[in-house]
Formats: structure tokens, C-alpha cells, sequence
């Protein structure tokens, strides 16, 4: 357990991983209400419209990618982490506000869900970028492993949690309570140490919008990754259309896709967990944990129950942030530091600003052939992930395979010579 545990021996890791899974709980707390309410009280279980309310809220990564990495690898992380917990406070404060008022509408909570994901835009490079602040090279996989497990922590507890005070007290308090969430990571931030931070390495040369995308170019491993996340993030990463249309189909209320959502986050702590043993990432970890999610979807699309389908996800939760988590220290340990912002924003763009591309049409599937439907297109997403990683990895096998035999041949002519 010593292994898997290893980055919180560092103080200010600690602080922040504490904070984090705090603010991360709200965060779940407050997409499970959004989607709720969206499907049921603003509209009469309109799929489509919670798929554009997603839509917007991560169009501004794709948008902004090439600011919010270079904000990200120029300044000082550790302030517009600050800034990014405030501005989220104060948005989910405001959609709080309304609801308890009766006054929200439907145009109402797409513009919020819009000012989130551009506050989303800035905060989420920043912070994947800020473990290498916090800790060595050595440590970063099992850091971001241990984020991911927080994140999935949160996204067992949160929901839940959600679903009983929308039954409960309403959904007003639930983006309320929220926002004191991120006021409690703000503080975090505050208590770190900044002489415990690691020192950054110094950048080369001006600090440009373009090397983000430069770097991706010239590493064909990344540009095949990161092809593979969107595809994997459009069509089936929209879970909480799948559960929300999915606890409507199967009689659940809004406990019920909290309950949905729950099972799903064990499945995805197990995975985090279990990710922060691997001492290195690799990218076979990623083509099977592809292939795992579409069987796992695929099954959970045909299972005849609430209860039957609430476990099936479970295993669906595991392959997702399995992929993910494996994703994520890959790109943290092979990209050098001083580029690590401006790539994550582009990891960022591609991860979350494909979801204004998937969800609205998944949505529509959802709505119109059935919930089922929509859980089957995240199963295909999944074997086209699967396909693209198999073939570029047999290619690049034979590649290699290859380049040795022809230096070993070379070798082979000099010693003859």
C-alpha cells in the first residue's frame, strides 16, 4: 500500500489532494444536478438539450487552447488555480441562487454551463501541469493516479449525494453547497508552502502559443493518442446522458441516477487504484483498457434491469478511468516540463472540446431511438479506440523491428570490412 500511496508523503501534494477531492466532490454533486435538471424540470426529458448543454460547457477548451496553455507554462500555477476556484464558486453561487428564486431557464443554465467550461478552460491544464510543481519526476505517475482516484472518490460520493438533496432540499443547495466546495480548494491552495515547491525548469527562448501543438506534431505516439481520446471522448465519455436517460428507462428517479452514477465511480476508483501501481505508463495499458470499456458498455446496453445495469457500469467506470489515468502519465512523463502546460492544453482541447461534437449527437440518439442506443455508440467508440491504438502499435512494432535489423546488417558490413 506504501507504493500506491507514495506521493502524499509530500507535504504539499497532501494539502492539495485533500482540497481537491473536496472541490471535486462538489463539482460531481453539481454535473449530476445540472443534468437532472436540465432532462426534468427546465425541459420534459429532452435528451438532446442536455447533450448542448454539455456541448458548451466544453467548447471553450477547444476554443481556448492555445491561451489557456500558455498561461499555464508562463505564470504562476499556483494563482490561477486560486483565481480558477473563486471564479467556479462564484458561478455555481449564482445558478444556486436562481434556482432557489424559481427563476432559472433553460437559457439561463446554458449560459452558466458556458461560463463554467470557460473557467474549466484555464483551470484544467493548469492543473495537470501543477503535479510536476509538487512533486519529482519519479512520483508524477502514481500523483496522477492517486488525482484520478480522488476524482473518481468524488464522483462516488457527489452524485449520490446529489440525487438525495435534489429529493431532499432541491437543486439550489446542491450548486449552493458547491460552491463552498471550491472555496474549500481555494484554501488549499493557500496553505501550500511555496519553498516546498519544485523549481521549474528554465524555458528556452520565448514561451510561444504554437510549441504546444509543434511538440505533438514531431511525436507520433501523441498524435495517435490523442486521436484516439477524441473519438473516445465525443461518443463515449457522455456519461451523464447515459445515465440520466438510462435511470429514466429503467423507473429510477433522481436518486436513482445518483445511485447510477455511484456504481459507475466504484468501477473508476478501482481503476484509479489499481493505475497507481504501474511504475510506468504504457501504451498497451490503454488499447486493452479501450477494448474493456466497449465490451463492458456493450454488455451494460443489453442488461434487462436498474440493478442488473447499475452493475455492468461498474465495469464500464474501470476500463474509462483505467484509459484515462494510463493516458494522463504517459503524456505527464514524456513531455519535457517547460512544454507541460501547452500540451496538456491541447490534451485538454481534444479530451473535453470533442464533447461539443459527441454529446449533442448522442444525445439525439438517446432521445429519439432510446436510451440503449446512446450506451451502444459508447461501446462501438470504444472498439474504434481499441483499433486505431492496435494498428499504430503493430506498425510502429514492425518499425522498430525493422531500424534494429538494418543496424544490425550495418554493424554486421563494418565488422566484415
Amino acid at each position: 500500500m506504501k507504493g500506491m500511496f507514495r506521493s502524499l508523503r509530500h507535504r504539499n501534494y497532501r494539502i492539495w489532494f485533500i482540497g481537491g477531492f473536496v472541490g471535486n466532490n462538489g463539482q460531481w454533486m453539481q454535473t449530476t444536478a445540472q443534468a437532472w435538471i436540465v432532462l426534468t424540470v427546465l425541459t420534459s426529458g429532452d435528451a438532446t438539450a442536455v447533450g448542448f448543454a454539455l456541448a458548451l460547457q466544453f467548447l471553450p477548451p477547444l476554443a481556448l487552447v492555445g491561451l489557456t496553455g500558455w498561461l499555464a507554462d508562463r505564470f504562476d500555477r499556483r494563482r490561477i488555480l486560486a483565481a480558477s476556484q473563486l471564479a467556479f464558486a462564484a458561478v455555481s453561487a449564482a445558478t444556486g441562487t436562481l434556482l432557489l428564486a424559481g427563476v432559472m431557464s433553460i437559457g439561463m443554465m446554458m449560459a452558466f454551463a458556458l461560463l463554467l467550461g470557460t473557467v474549466q478552460a484555464f483551470e484544467n491544464p493548469t492543473r495537470q501541469a501543477f503535479v510536476s510543481d509538487l512533486v519529482g519526476a519519479g512520483d508524477a505517475p502514481n500523483a496522477v493516479a492517486l488525482n484520478s482516484a480522488s476524482f473518481s472518490a468524488a464522483r462516488l460520493v457527489g452524485p449520490a449525494l446529489a440525487g438525495l438533496a435534489i429529493v431532499w432540499i432541491g437543486s439550489g443547495w446542491v450548486f449552493i453547497a458547491n460552491a463552498a466546495c471550491f472555496l474549500v480548494t481555494f484554501v488549499s491552495l493557500v496553505l501550500l508552502r511555496r519553498t516546498e515547491f519544485l523549481p521549474r525548469e528554465p524555458r528556452e527562448g520565448p514561451t510561444r502559443f504554437a510549441d504546444g501543438f509543434q511538440h505533438v506534431g514531431r511525436r507520433p505516439d501523441l498524435v495517435v493518442l490523442f486521436a484516439m481520446l477524441f473519438v473516445f471522448s465525443a461518443f463515449g465519455m457522455n456519461f451523464p446522458i447515459y445515465a440520466s436517460t438510462m435511470a429514466v428507462e429503467l423507473g429510477g428517479g433522481a436518486d436513482g441516477f445518483g445511485f447510477l452514477t455511484s456504481f459507475f465511480a466504484i468501477g473508476s476508483l478501482t481503476g484509479a487504484l489499481v493505475s497507481a501501481l504501474q511504475t510506468r505508463p504504457r501504451f498497451l495499458v490503454i488499447v486493452l483498457s479501450a477494448l474493456g470499456y466497449g465490451v463492458a458498455s456493450l454488455i451494460s446496453a443489453l442488461m434487462p434491469g436498474f440493478w442488473s445495469y447499475a452493475i455492468a457500469i461498474v465495469f464500464v467506470g474501470f476500463s474509462l478511468i483505467t484509459l484515462l489515468t494510463t493516458a494522463n502519465s504517459y503524456v505527464q512523463t514524456t513531455t519535457p516540463a517547460p512544454l507541460r502546460g501547452r500540451v496538456f492544453a491541447v490534451y485538454t482541447a481534444l479530451l473535453l472540446g470533442s464533447t461539443p461534437v459527441g454529446a449533442p449527437i448522442v444525445g439525439w440518439i438517446a432521445e429519439h431511438w432510446g436510451a440503449r442506443a446512446s450506451v451502444e455508440v459508447a461501446a462501438i467508440a470504444g472498439f474504434v479506440v481499441c483499433g486505431i491504438g492496435a494498428v499504430w502499435a503493430v506498425a510502429h512494432r514492425r518499425a522498430l523491428s525493422r531500424r534494429a535489423a538494418a543496424l544490425s546488417n550495418a554493424n554486421l558490413v563494418l565488422r566484415t570490412d
